[in-house]
């Protein structure tokens, strides 16, 4: 019952600050990758790396300001970052392990998400959320119903390949559906993009599984009662945003 009513919650909040965009958006979006972004550091942390906390907080922060100033562009984020990082390489003698994996912190939750917020104002945004919650629901009905031969047992012993199909193919229905009542003629070009992001999306998850399973943690957070923190719920989006954006803004428009 908690998972169902955190579910409808999110959904509701989910809808109204899409519908609002802008500065609604960007914030939302900088408070989950900050919260995703301690959830991976404080999971990495299990595995003996020290990643600079202060630095991923930094680039996140940049990554929000650019969505804010026109002038701070993502070019000079990412420099900034890269000079603090070497700072701390010649200076601060951090070992470079823990450099690296700052790093990828930084590139795999702030970067990748705020991608949904360069899609705002467009119909298009709407296909992250489509595809990936769909990817997940029709896997999740597909594997219980159908579930026989295992997908990647030594990562999550629970996902099936039955169930990676029913994903892909409730991708593509859901988003045609989509499309039809939007009125969206790309059919073709959405079906292909429906069936990557849905690869996309399980890729993502089947990451968040073996980091979780590395790190010897069951979840990455709290935050979201019955579903856990902000990576458990958010890991098939954070891939999948910016192959939707990519996708949609060379092959769509």
């Amino acid at each position: 019952m908690k998972r169902v009513t955190t579910g409808i919650i999110g959904i509701l909040l989910l809808i109204l600050i899409v519908n609002k965009g802008g500065i609604y958006l960007s914030t939302s979006i900088f408070i989950l990758s900050l919260i995703g972004l301690n959830e991976f550091y404080k999971a990495i942390r299990n595995t003996g790396l020290n990643p600079i906390t202060y630095i991923g907080v930094l680039g996140t922060f940049g990554f929000y300001l650019s969505t804010l100033i026109p002038e701070i562009t993502i070019n000079l984020v990412l420099t900034l970052i890269t000079f603090l990082l070497l700072t701390h390489i010649f200076i601060n003698k951090i070992r470079l392990e823990d450099i690296t994996i700052t790093l990828i912190g930084i590139m795999y939750i702030p970067f990748m998400l705020f991608h949904i917020f360069y899609l705002d104002n467009t119909t298009s945004i709407w296909l992250v959320f489509i595809m990936s919650f769909g990817t997940d629901t029709f896997a999740y009905i597909f594997g219980n119903l159908l579930g026989k031969r295992k997908l990647c047992p030594n990562i999550s012993p629970n996902k099936t390949v039955e169930g990676s199909i029913g994903g892909i193919l409730g991708s593509v229905v859901l988003t045609l559906v989509f499309a039809y009542y939007m009125d969206l003629n790309s059919y073709l070009n959405l079906s292909i993009l429906a069936i990557i992001a849905s690869i996309t999306s399980q890729i993502g998850d089947l990451i968040a599984s073996k980091i979780k399973r590395v790190a010897h943690i069951k979840d990455f957070g709290k935050i979201f009662p019955g579903h856990g923190g902000v990576l458990d719920r958010f890991d098939s989006i954070i891939l999948t945003a910016p192959i939707i954006y990519y996708y949609v803004k060379y092959f769509l428009i």
